[in-house]
């Protein structure tokens, strides 16, 4: 009996022990969690303030020699930006800056160059505050764009944006890339005429359609397919808007 009192005892001290080390290793996780959150905290504290994001906007514009556009945006154009350029851009503001964070933090890590993969909202914190090259620049990109996600609504973060961006040829904004290249103002745009807007400012240069115009219907063709994808056309809609012609002024 005292021999399978022991064994009993033996068999009951490694749960102790084991329940022991689980219970320290989650003590551990929640003091890492609460310190990272904390720095993080500090971080986006000592970032310069968002307050002047519209007045950067407009100081853009007016250095182009451009004109501004306002809300409401235009439906075509803005339903295709942003299935071009962020397909979360309407989910939760935290949601969507670390999906953003995790594609351009994963890039940066091995490219140079522009990271890529961000979010609208970062994208404008790097139009608006210009900041270094690689992992640091991503991550005060993505503190910016955490900032401009919590201090303004979605459209209007949208029409920054859409104003703040250059679309080649000397047109910067939308407003002044619809008249410019189609003449119309933007709420008149078809979908032909959206989808290439939204694709232009990837690489403004490279897909100027009056000088590359091929390459610009790729990329033409990929915003409609990501439209298709998002539900937002029919893949038949999609054809029929990719075939119609394109009434470019030279």
């Amino acid at each position: 009996m005292p021999g399978s009192s022991r064994g009993r005892r033996g068999t009951k001290v490694p749960r102790r022990g084991w329940r022991s080390r689980l219970i320290r290793a989650l003590l551990f996780l929640l003091g890492l969690v609460f310190a990272l959150c904390i720095a993080a905290l500090g971080y986006e504290l000592s970032l310069p303030s968002v307050g002047s994001a519209p007045a950067r906007v407009a100081a853009i514009v007016r250095s182009h020699g451009g004109k501004m556009g306002s809300l409401p945006l235009p439906t075509k154009l803005a339903e295709a930006e942003v299935a071009v350029e962020d397909e979360h851009f309407y989910s939760n503001a935290l949601v969507n800056i670390f999906d953003g964070a995790a594609r351009a933090a994963l890039t940066a890590l091995h490219t140079n160059g522009d990271p890529g993969g961000s979010t609208i909202a970062q994208q404008l914190a790097k139009q608006l505050y210009p900041s270094g090259s690689g992992f640091g620049g991503t991550l005060e990109q993505v503190g910016l764009g955490l900032k401009l996600s919590l201090s303004y609504s979605k459209p209007r973060i949208l029409e920054m944006y859409l104003n703040a961006i250059y679309y080649g040829n000397g047109y910067w904004g939308y407003l002044n890339a619809a008249r410019g290249y189609f003449g119309v103002d933007p709420d008149r745009l078809n979908w032909a005429e959206a989808s290439m807007l939204a694709g232009l400012p990837q690489a403004p240069s490279d897909y100027d359609p009056i000088v590359h115009f091929s390459l610009a219907k790729q990329r033409q063709r990929q915003v409609l397919d990501q439209l298709v994808a998002n539900r937002i056309l029919t893949a038949a809609q999609a054809d029929d808007a990719y075939r119609t012609p394109l009434p470019l002024r030279p």
